[in-house]
């Protein structure tokens, strides 16, 4: 008996082409790639004086110091909450665009989609409009093309590496950063991260382009579920464009719909995709096939919106003869309110804490190895660290004091003071001991409650935290 061969399940990649496009979208896109692109790269550049012994660069990841600096924000390690709380409004305001707008975020501010755009628009400079590069790519090895590849993929390289020298300069400062690049002194750390990301651009943006999306990405799988029929997508209306035809005055073009069947749709598609074919998980709702359609309803005589941002609840309420909902009434609705007050309370939250956090912090930590300490003449000690933080400009005297039980005393280690001076942004750790006199009820009991006070001697702000003293009792 004969077996059929099995099928193979693999596709081999068709390259996508698209052609160039003018029209609104296009032209929002246009924006948006410079705006992003724009903020990206000239952001590690902004100056920002925080004073003295203190970087001026206004946005800084310093990891060596474990701070993050935003304008006039600095964000401390312990301060994590922060960064938390910024990606969860990240993910929630994901959530209200893709519920009301469908996927805007990757048809116009996804990195992939920017970079693309970017990458697509060399290209095109460099090999022609989409007819160009198609004859290009099906064409024998010749020096014309051997040229042309290689100065595209120069050009890509310098856009990736710009890419990967933006990021690095977001860790250190840029224009100290730039003359040790340049010099060969930066660290290795630096080139590697470079060197990475310049690959990763180029492949990414310049190579692998819609495949990113269609399979790297999850977020194609995961917005089915922010979805639902009120929310505004991109589609076609085949009611109005079934069925097809080229011919307009050929006899029964009557019956034709408006669709013409010129590809125009299909041929600006960076994802290769025909719109008209319904929703598609490769679609990033970019627009394109819009601008592309309206250009030809325009020279056809018809009107624009066959292919056109709506909703499913609309395809219903046309194809019956109704007028589609209004857009306001597609995006306020119970779903996207509820993200949208998740997203406020979180954004007033974070602002809230920032402006109340306190500019002295204290922790206090009790030494238990002894619990405590007998003195030849009885008295009674217990050791704590203090840790200090300063987050002043300058360095300030910070006076540490007890209250709680009369007879407990407080020293300070290395100093016959009360008082210790922590540098501009810095952390102190102070051993403080505290005493109480033989006899006294918390030498002679088991745990005395008291609280530690901190004060800056410059403008009276002040910090406490309760601990507790032990004495011989607890024995």
């Amino acid at each position: 008996m004969s077996q059929s061969e099995t099928p193979s399940l693999y596709a081999s990649r068709v390259p996508v082409f698209p052609r160039r496009v003018d029209g609104f979208f296009r032209r929002m896109k246009w924006w948006i790639m410079i705006v992003t692109l724009g903020i990206y790269y000239l952001t590690p550049w902004i100056r920002w004086d925080r004073g003295p012994d203190l970087p001026n660069q206004a946005v800084l990841l310093d990891l060596a110091n474990r701070r993050f600096y935003f304008f006039w924000i600095e964000i401390w390690p312990h301060e994590f909450y922060f960064v938390a709380g910024l990606l969860v409004m990240a993910g929630l305001g994901l959530f209200l665009f893709t519920s009301a707008l469908g996927r805007v975020w990757c048809g116009y501010t996804c990195p992939q989609t920017v970079w693309t755009d970017l990458f697509i628009l060399t290209e095109r400079w460099i090999d022609g409009d989409r007819n160009a590069r198609v004859r290009l790519w099906k064409a024998p090895w010749s020096l014309k093309k051997a040229r042309l590849r290689l100065t595209k993929y120069v050009v890509w390289a310098l856009i990736g590496l710009a890419t990967g020298g933006a990021w690095v300069f977001y860790f250190a400062d840029a224009p100290t950063l730039l003359v040790d690049l340049v010099t060969g002194q930066a660290h290795p750390v630096a080139y590697t991260t470079m060197a990475i990301l310049t690959f990763t651009t180029v492949f990414m943006g310049g190579i692998a382009r819609e495949q990113v999306c269609i399979y790297a990405c999850p977020w194609p799988r995961i917005q089915a579920a922010m979805m639902d029929e009120d929310t505004i997508t991109i589609g076609y209306r085949d009611w109005r464009g079934e069925p097809r035809g080229k011919h307009r005055k050929a006899e029964g073009s009557d019956n034709l719909g408006d669709c013409i069947d010129c590809n125009a749709c299909v041929n600006v598609c960076p994802m290769g995709i025909d719109i008209r074919d319904g929703q598609q998980l490769e679609c990033i709702t970019c627009g394109l096939c819009i601008d592309a359609c309206d250009d030809v309803m325009a020279k056809i005589g018809k009107p624009r919106g066959l292919i056109d941002y709506f909703a499913l609840q609309d395809e219903a309420a046309e194809r019956a003869g109704a007028p589609p909902t209004q857009i306001w009434r597609h995006i306020f609705r119970p779903r996207t309110i509820v993200y949208t007050s998740l997203w406020s309370l979180v954004g007033v939250a974070l602002v809230v804490a920032l402006f109340v956090r306190p500019e002295l912090e204290l922790t206090v930590a009790a030494v238990r190895n002894p619990t405590y300490v007998t003195l030849s003449d009885g008295t009674v000690r217990n050791a704590y660290e203090v840790r200090l933080r300063n987050k002043h400009g300058d360095e300030r005297p910070f006076r540490i004091t007890l209250t709680g039980d009369p007879a407990l005393r407080v020293t300070l280690e290395g100093t016959p003071y009360e008082a210790v001076s922590v540098p501009a942004q810095e952390m102190v750790l102070q051993r403080v001991y505290v005493t109480a006199p033989p006899g006294s009820d918390p030498a002679e009991g088991a745990r005395t409650e008291f609280r530690f006070w901190v004060t800056d001697m410059t403008n009276g702000e002040r910090a406490h935290q309760d601990t507790h003293f032990v004495g011989r009792g607890e024995d």
